[in-house]
């Protein structure tokens, strides 16, 4: 049905696509937990899941139980992801970059962390209004 020559060139597609997934998630794990150590956190919070947004959004000056508006059926994820953008733009600034930066955040984020994780901005706590 399919020939041996085919059949290793659907292979080797799929190694080295499955290469590259793991080294973008590897690169993002290592960005991640230079940010969160940066900001004071412990690294290894960056990656458990709900824990990290929790770390985050207090990171940025919003409220962590804020990770708890996920669980709202039907509205859930649209309310965090509006936090998440608003997270990304406070994260930016929280390190002395502009919202330009934060935008870059949201869009790119696998090259903006990377970008954020080894440069030599530091992070500064921000001021929270109540919120």
């Amino acid at each position: 049905m399919y020939d041996e020559a085919a059949m290793a060139g659907i292979w080797a597609f799929i190694s080295t696509y499955m290469i590259l997934i793991v080294a973008i998630v590897a690169l993002n794990i290592i960005a991640t937990w230079r940010i969160f150590v940066k900001a004071g956190r412990p690294g290894w919070a960056s990656i458990i899941p709900f824990y990290s947004q929790y770390v985050l959004f207090e990171m940025v000056g919003l409220k962590g139980w804020y990770i708890f508006l996920a669980f709202i059926p039907c509205v859930g994820s649209l309310i965090i992801a509006v936090f998440s953008i608003i997270s990304c733009i406070n994260l930016a600034k929280c390190f002395g970059k502009g919202t330009g930066f934060g935008v870059g955040l949201i869009f790119l984020p696998f090259v903006f962390q990377l970008i954020l994780a080894f440069d030599s901005s530091t992070y500064k706590k921000p001021v929270v209004a109540n919120n």
